[in-house]
């Protein structure tokens, strides 16, 4: 782990950033290239076959989500900060709009629907690029908290105002606030980290994605007890505890891009893989409120974002967790 460390410590940010994209893109393309080859196989018409089919389905959902996230870590840092802004601006639109597309609403909510997605939004993100890291923090949970129920209160229609209030609220918490604080790493400035805050951000994709990974995969296998059956077949304690390892684990192996010695990398990473596996079970539940397995049907969602919100939402916890545990650290 030690040799990783100061081997990855002593690269140049663009050789660092060589190595992982030989690394992580070679790691997915034979992922790929195993998952294709599986699922040209006659699996037969049997229940066992069916099984399997469903569990390639699954393993697809997974590496085209490992796919997209590596994706914007790339174009984000070829591009620069602001157009990583926009790319994660519409990762949080798509998913908001898949959020509430799921949800009742009624015509009292048509003002408050307008200013999450055209002002909240956006000035969000703008507050983000701005570095105006105080003020973004509280602007959703403090100010947009009391301004979009006023806004449909005015509508002058109280037929279910709580449910329909809430509702707004969590979506815009999850979906705006939550993965807003991805990008925001690029704007932290640590001492003798100037540049590679891309890392970050690649650092907390791949440590969640990992752990959501392997707790999927030791569910399978291990087939023990689920914590809480009615929300989820496969989420056990065991389970969950190896993902949230592997995850932590990987953050120390990858210490030599973070500002951080291997310990407090893991412990990074640890923080992040916790917030965002629990943070993906919460969201089961108001998947099963809604009545549906997923946000997307069978991959196919109908707001036209293939189930994103199934594929970003342990992100959204992970990324507040992880970027207020990094300022702390730093005292940024």
């Amino acid at each position: 782990m030690f040799n990783m460390y100061y081997y990855l410590k002593n690269l140049t940010p663009s050789q660092q950033i060589g190595a992982l994209f030989v690394l992580v893109f070679g790691l997915l393309l034979l992922a790929s290239v195993v998952a294709f080859l599986y699922s040209v196989r006659d699996h037969g018409d049997s229940s066992e076959a069916q099984a399997q089919r469903k569990e390639l389905r699954r393993m697809d959902a997974i590496l085209r989500t490992s796919w997209l996230m590596v994706l914007v870590f790339w174009v984000g840092w070829v591009a620069g900060d602001w157009v990583a802004l926009t790319l994660f601006g519409f990762v949080s639109f798509f998913s908001l709009r898949e959020f509430l597309t799921l949800s009742p609403t009624r015509l009292g909510d048509h003002r408050s629907l307008v200013l999450a997605f055209f002002v909240v939004l956006p000035l969000q993100y703008l507050l983000v690029g701005g570095g105006y890291f105080d003020l973004f923090t509280v602007l959703i949970p403090v100010y947009v908290f009391l301004a979009l129920p006023l806004a449909s209160a005015l509508a002058n229609d109280p037929v279910r105002f709580l449910e329909r209030s809430a509702k707004l609220q969590w979506g815009i918490m999850v979906c705006i606030y939550g993965m807003s604080h991805v990008p925001a790493l690029l704007m932290l400035k640590f001492p003798g980290y100037e540049g590679r805050n891309a890392f970050l951000v690649f650092f907390l994709v791949l440590v969640v994605q990992v752990c959501m990974v392997t707790q999927h995969f030791a569910a399978r296998r291990m087939k023990k007890a689920p914590v809480a059956p009615a929300i989820s077949q496969s989420f056990s304690w065991d389970s969950w505890g190896l993902g949230v390892l592997a995850g932590s684990l990987l953050g120390a192996l990858l210490a030599g891009i973070t500002p951080w010695v291997p310990g407090v990398a893991f412990s990074a990473a640890f923080v992040a893989c916790m917030a965002g596996s629990l943070g993906h079970f919460v969201m089961k539940a108001l998947k099963r409120d809604r009545g549906i397995p997923s946000w997307g049907t069978q991959g196919q969602s109908v707001t036209g974002a293939s189930g994103l919100l199934d594929r970003v939402d342990a992100l959204c916890f992970a990324a507040p967790v992880f970027f207020h545990s990094v300022r702390w650290y730093f005292g940024a």
